[in-house]
């Protein structure tokens, strides 16, 4: 039996979810004309034994490649501002709709948060802020006070609705007096100051597991060769290497602190920083792996930095995505075949777009540098909320591909961008963007069984079966 349940309205259309049998094979789609926005077909996947000349995505799950931990967003200051106003009930139902696996929801299992303040933030602070000229160097002083206004109580009712998320800790800048200049923008940590701020991180992941927050992982710096952004720091490769083996690592080790240490967390561009630091052993004994971003460069890196360093992790950690508000067609192709299929056929254990939540004017943003176009995968007013084109590139693979997946081999033919997995469960998901110029029909062929699919045109279809 079929029950179909709307959940709200886009941008004038309907926004539904079916709910049938999960055992039946499944196909959700998006569609370019906003026709179908992550809605479950009513016909899924059928078996064919015609034989004809139409390309085929062959899968081999005897071919295994990483294990997945998530897909999720930012939970930055800015998303969890908007998010705690609502009243209880509202946000009850955007963030189950958001973090629960059963019946509508799209299972998010993966949150990154900024360590201090990050350009999406009402302003800029840090847990140590102090006069010019004063220092801490025990970090006696250090305070998530600022955070406990809203990501705390947020990510508390996320952890409520799924214990086991995992989350991401990155800093944009360090406490200001710890810098090369007393300013949120740019500057260096000062090397006398590397010490206390190793600590720093050690109080960030301490307080917050106090706070009943496990921190699973931290990066070292966000973006650590752009150092116009507001707040924002400049940290070249001899310094993260130099600061993590000497000061972070040791640090984490003397405190048995079990979160995992990721280099990098900056562009495609420049595969060299990560790299050069693992190409230290002294360092690389403490970084599990690298995190990229793909405002510069080609999604291979992150294979080309797999290469160098097989026996440590890839991460896929921030890339904004932004449609707008009035567009009458949806540019799903692009974000799902640039990072969904993109990364994690890179070797990428994760995907995290930028970011939960904005208001219609994707506000807060810092002065001096605040991005003032970054579109949350939900547009917040008061307590309705809109989903926009982060929101379901992310549910495509959020909802089916779980945490402990695997992504097993399968080939791309010309237009069909894909990539696929088997799921702890023993099921297989396939994510597959038509970005060719006309209507594909092709097949699917798993373990000498063929199945017959077709896809619109800058459509994207989840296959589960």
């Amino acid at each position: 039996m079929l029950v179909t349940k709307s959940i709200g309205l886009l941008m004038g259309c309907a926004f539904t979810f079916s709910l049938m049998a999960q055992s039946e094979p499944q196909v959700w789609l998006t569609k370019a004309d906003r026709t179908a926005l992550f809605t479950r077909q009513t016909t899924g996947l059928r078996l064919s034994t015609a034989k004809n000349k139409q390309p085929v995505i062959v899968i081999n799950d005897k071919k295994t490649f990483q294990s997945i931990d998530g897909f999720g967003y930012a939970l930055t200051g800015g998303s969890a501002q908007h998010i705690v106003k609502m009243s209880a009930p509202a946000r009850a139902a955007l963030l189950n709709e958001l973090f629960a696996t059963n019946g509508n929801h799209i299972g998010v299992s993966y949150i990154r948060l900024s360590i201090g303040a990050s350009d999406l933030n009402e302003k800029v602070f840090s847990y140590n802020d102090l006069p010019e000229g004063q220092t801490d160097l025990e970090q006696a002083k250090f305070d998530l006070g600022p955070d406990q206004a809203d990501v705390i109580p947020v990510m508390k009712e996320i952890l409520a609705i799924n214990p086991k998320i995992k989350i991401m800790g990155s800093p944009w800048s360090p406490p200001l007096w710890m810098k090369t200049t007393y300013d949120a923008r740019g500057g260096m940590l000062k090397p006398e100051y590397y010490a206390a701020y190793a600590k720093y991180f050690v109080r960030y992941v301490q307080e917050m597991k106090k706070e009943g927050i496990p921190i699973d992982a931290i990066t070292v710096q966000n973006e650590p060769l752009h150092p116009g952004n507001n707040p924002s720091l400049f940290m070249a490769a001899p310094d993260q290497a130099l600061f993590v083996k000497q000061f972070l690592g040791p640090a984490f080790a003397k405190d048995h602190i079990k979160t995992k240490i990721i280099s990098y967390d900056h562009n495609a561009d420049r595969p060299d920083y990560p790299i050069s630091i693992l190409d230290d052993q002294e360092a690389k004994k403490y970084i599990d792996g690298s995190a990229f971003h793909l405002y510069g460069g080609k999604i291979e890196a992150l294979t080309d930095v797999h290469n160098a360093h097989p026996d440590k992790n890839i991460y896929f950690s921030e890339q904004m995505v932004v449609e707008q508000p009035d567009a009458t067609t949806i540019n799903i192709i692009n974000p799902v075949s640039r990072l969904i299929i993109g990364a994690t056929r890179n070797w990428a254990r994760n995907v995290l777009e930028w970011n939960l939540a904005a208001d219609p004017e994707n506000k807060p943003y810092t002065d001096r540098g605040g991005c003032s176009m970054c579109q949350g995968a939900v547009t917040i007013n008061g307590n309705d909320y809109s989903r926009n084109l982060a929101y379901f590139s992310i549910a495509h693979a959020a909802k089916f591909v779980r945490p402990g997946a695997v992504r097993i081999a399968s080939n791309e033919p010309d237009g069909l961008a894909n990539v696929a997995f088997k799921t702890p469960a023993g099921k297989y998901v396939l994510i597959v963007a038509n970005t060719g110029k006309a209507t594909a029909a092709f097949n699917i062929s798993l373990k000498g069984k063929t199945y017959a699919a077709a896809l619109d045109k800058g459509a994207v279809a989840t296959y589960i079966w």
